[in-house]
C-alpha cells in the first residue's frame, strides 16, 4: 500500500475499533479486508490495528490470526493457534510419538474453531513442527482472572492424537513469535497512551489549592517520565519492526512492558483516588496491560532469558539503529 492507502486504511480501522468489539470488530475487519492486508504486509497490518486497538480497549481474534499467518497457515481465519504459557514465548507443545502434550493459551477463538494449531517439540528438542488436533479433545478453561473480557483460556491436553506436519516450523516460529511480540507491544503502546491522554486531561480540569493541578510541578514531572517512557518504548518497536529480527522484537516487548508499567504507577498517581473507582477506565487500561505484558513473555522473563543468552554466547548482538 502506498501512503495515501495507508492512510485511509488506517482511518478505516479506527472508526471500526471505535465501534465495535468482539465478534463485530471481527466482522468489520474482514470487510475492510485486514486480513489481506496482513497476508500482504504483515508488519505494516500490526502497526496499523494493534495500537487502535489498545486505546479503545477493545478485543478481536486478530492475535490468533497474526501468528497463523506468520506460520505460513493457509486457513489463518478458520483455525485457531494455541499461543504460548502466560509470561513465556516457549512452544506450548510437546510430542511423543505422535501423541501430543499441550500447556498454553488461546484466546476466544478458540471456543468457534474445529481444530486447534500447535507448534510442537518432539521430546523437547529441535526442531519445532506442527500439529493439528480437534478442540474436542483439548482442555479448555476460561482464565477469568486479572481482564476476563480479554476472554483468554487455558489450554491443557495430555497425549492426544493428531495430525503432525513433518516439515520443521522453526524459522516460521520464531517469525511468528516475533510478529506476534510487535502486535502485543502495539496494543501495550496503545493502552499506555490512553492512560497518559486519560490523566493529563484530569490535571487540565482538576482544581486543588484554587488552581489546575497541571500547574503543580510534581504532576509536569509525572506526566513528563510517562511520555518519555512511552516514547522509548515506540522507538524501540519502530526499530524492531524495520529490521524485523525475531531478537530485537523480544528486546521491544520487553521494553514496551517495563514502559507501559511505569506510565500506569505515574498516571495513577496524578489521578489519585478517582483512579481507584470502577467508574473511571483507568482500572480497564491497566488490567490490559497487565496481560498483555504476560502473553509471548513478559517483561521480567524476556530480560531474563535475554540475559541468559548474552551470557551464554559472549556476543553482543548488533545495536539498535538509532
Amino acid at each position: 500500500m502506498n501512503a495515501s492507502e495507508v492512510e485511509l486504511f488506517e482511518r478505516s480501522v479506527r472508526q471500526a475499533t471505535e465501534h465495535y468489539s468482539g465478534d463485530a470488530l471481527d466482522r468489520a475487519l474482514t470487510e475492510l479486508g485486514w486480513l489481506d492486508a496482513l497476508t500482504d504486509d504483515p508488519y505494516t497490518a500490526v502497526s496499523i490495528l494493534f495500537p487502535l486497538q489498545g486505546s479503545a480497549n477493545v478485543t478481536s481474534r486478530a492475535l490468533d490470526q497474526v501468528i497463523a499467518t506468520g506460520l505460513g497457515l493457509q486457513s489463518a481465519d478458520a483455525d485457531a493457534v494455541v499461543l504460548p504459557a502466560l509470561g513465556s514465548a516457549a512452544v506450548p507443545g510437546d510430542l511423543a510419538d505422535d501423541h501430543l502434550s499441550i500447556c498454553g493459551l488461546g484466546t476466544r477463538a478458540m471456543y468457534g474453531a474445529e481444530r486447534a494449531v500447535v507448534v510442537a517439540l518432539r521430546r523437547g528438542r529441535e526442531p519445532p513442527m506442527l500439529a493439528t488436533v480437534p478442540t474436542s479433545e483439548l482442555n479448555v478453561r476460561a482464565v477469568t482472572g486479572i481482564d476476563p473480557d480479554f476472554s483468554l483460556v487455558e489450554i491443557i491436553a495430555d497425549r492426544v492424537g493428531c495430525d503432525v506436519d513433518r516439515d520443521e516450523a522453526s524459522t516460521r516460529w520464531r517469525a511468528a513469535v516475533a510478529v506476534s511480540q510487535l502486535a502485543v507491544s502495539c496494543e501495550i503502546l496503545g493502552a499506555a497512551r490512553a492512560l497518559l491522554a486519560l490523566a493529563r486531561q484530569h490535571a487540565l480540569d482538576r482544581i486543588q489549592y484554587g488552581q489546575r493541578i497541571s500547574q503543580f510541578q510534581a504532576v509536569r514531572h509525572r506526566l513528563a517520565e510517562t511520555l518519555v517512557a512511552i516514547e522509548a518504548a515506540d522507538a524501540a518497536v519502530a526499530a524492531a519492526q524495520e529490521t524485523r529480527s525475531p531478537e530485537l522484537a523480544g528486546i521491544a516487548k520487553s521494553l514496551t512492558g517495563r514502559g507501559a508499567y511505569t506510565a500506569a504507577c505515574h498516571c495513577q498517581q496524578v489521578l489519585a483516588g478517582i483512579g481507584f473507582t470502577a467508574e473511571h477506565p483507568f482500572h480497564r487500561y491497566y488490567r490490559r496491560i497487565l496481560l498483555l505484558d504476560q502473553l509471548f513473555g513478559s517483561a521480567r522473563s524476556l530480560t531474563v532469558e535475554f540475559g541468559d543468552r548474552l551470557l551464554r554466547s559472549r556476543h553482543l548482538p548488533a545495536l539498535l539503529p538509532l
